[in-house]
């Protein structure tokens, strides 16, 4: 597939990194000939230095015949023009855009990107996204991280196993016998900042972070054979009231079940708008470094903290000082995932990756058709994708443990009809099912071509 990927910041990178190794025919644009030039010269993409919103840039890019566009740069307008730049002016057939002011994603406005007007086929917010992935972590404080497949009945949750984890040294194959009836499989293990499929006799060590498929009626039981604790906060405290703090804030106050929230915002113009659109919950201008300040939005009665400033060491800081003030559980949005190391020696419980959430989001529009869903785990090191299987598939009529997946693969739940499996080798694939895969990213080309299917289906 022919794509151009515009705007060569940490998002289009990452897009651009994912998608130029799965063989897919990649230009990159942005107006910084250095961010093309670092693009060119440590991926396999074409480059173009120039405003992505230019007929002639986007002309020089190939978007005669390009399949699809991706507009990620860090301007909405530039985003918006481009995809009807690519649709009037170059017949584009799929583009995507990247936009991030609240202006533009209310849905009463939804229209406005109807192809008869400005022709965008799926609209990506880093904002709600990454707001989302915070409330999950606030909705499951015992995990690093977590995702939801197969609509909602099976998790994918990352777990850091301590030293009093009642499963460490137990073969994993041994763990399944133990716990027969337990709908939950280990997928991936990460050890020593290397991530890997397990084979079923693997050890756990404690230190190791593990990422589990579980079914949701499971999740609790599945937490404590792990030595965790399925627990709900009642009190969240917010440091930043910006787009993403607003956002969380905003979805604390319609839940049903009700969690007291309070954004603590330094800058006195953001925290009066923010108190301006929110209905129950208090907002307090000050620094959410300042212990003093913590203290007055009850640090010590708090079950759950989330920094989410715009600045990645306030974020760390800010999350570090809820965590020695005696707060159970802090959780810190950071852009440059090099700082995620540092979590563990600033206790740090997890934490939110905004390019992680927006590069997830699009490959879920940029996959084969039969990929329903995908999620990118680290810094790009796996994927997760929820695919069904079509009768022309290559897997279609076999079982798990004839087909040929790499090392790097395992299925980690099957769904057949209204039944949801902890699959075994001898688990059948068949017309219509919907399979939950894990793969690391040097995998992902291999699994593709699995999921292949004829032209009559296409």
């Amino acid at each position: 597939m022919k794509i151009i990927v515009c705007g060569a910041g940490q998002v289009g990178w990452q897009i651009a990194r994912h998608l130029s190794s799965e063989s897919n025919d990649v230009t990159i644009v942005d107006s910084n000939p250095e961010l093309v030039r670092r693009a060119t010269e440590t991926l396999d993409v074409s480059g173009v230095a120039g405003f992505a919103s230019y007929p002639d840039v986007l002309t020089r890019a190939g978007a005669r015949d390009a399949e699809m566009i991706i507009a990620a740069t860090h301007s909405d307008e530039v985003n918006m023009v481009t995809c009807q730049m690519a649709h009037s002016v170059f017949s584009v057939p799929r583009k995507i855009a990247r936009l991030r002011a609240r202006s533009y994603l209310d849905a009463i406005y939804a229209d406005l990107y109807r192809r008869d007007h400005l022709p965008i086929d799926v609209v990506i917010s880093p904002e709600r996204e990454v707001a989302e992935a915070a409330l999950k972590r606030i909705n499951s404080p015992s995990t690093f991280d977590i995702f939801g497949f197969f609509d909602g009945r099976m998790q994918l949750i990352g777990i850091a196993l301590d030293g009093d984890c009642p499963v460490l040294d137990t073969p994993l194959r041994q763990m399944t016998e133990l716990f027969s009836t337990l709908r939950a499989i280990v997928v991936g293990v990460r050890r020593g900042g290397t991530l890997f499929a397990p084979e079923p006799g693997d050890q756990l060590f404690a230190g190791d972070q593990v990422y589990v498929f579980t079914h949701a009626d499971d999740m609790s039981r599945t937490l404590e054979i792990f030595g965790k604790v399925a627990r709900r906060p009642e009190r969240v405290i917010i440091v930043g009231g910006g787009n993403v703090g607003l956002a969380v804030a905003r979805r604390l106050e319609i839940r049903t079940e009700r969690i007291r929230a309070k954004v603590i915002e330094r800058d006195r113009a953001v925290a009066e708008r923010a108190a301006d659109l929110l209905e129950r919950t208090i907002v307090l201008n000050g620094d959410g470094l300042d212990m003093e300040m913590l203290e007055e939005a009850g640090i010590d009665r708090a079950d759950a903290v989330l920094t989410v400033t715009n600045d990645d060491k306030t974020n760390l800081l800010a999350a570090a000082r809820a965590k020695a003030a005696g707060c159970p559980m802090v959780i810190s949005l950071i852009n440059d995932p090099t700082l995620a190391p540092m979590m563990g020696p600033l206790g740090i419980d997890a934490y939110v990756n905004p390019r992680v959430t927006t590069v997830s989001s699009i490959l879920r529009h940029v996959r084969l058709a039969q990929v329903r869903n995908v999620y990118s785990i680290g810094d790009g090191e796996a994927e997760v994708m929820e695919v069904q299987v079509f009768p022309s598939s290559p897997i279609a009529g076999r079982a798990i443990r004839e087909i040929d997946f790499p090392e790097g693969v395992l299925v980690g739940a099957v769904r057949k009809g209204d039944k949801v499996l902890r699959p075994t080798g001898g688990t059948r694939l068949d017309e219509g099912d919907l399979v939950a895969i894990f793969a690391l990213s040097k995998d992902v080309p291999a699994v593709e071509r699995l999921l292949q299917v004829g032209s009559d289906y296409i």
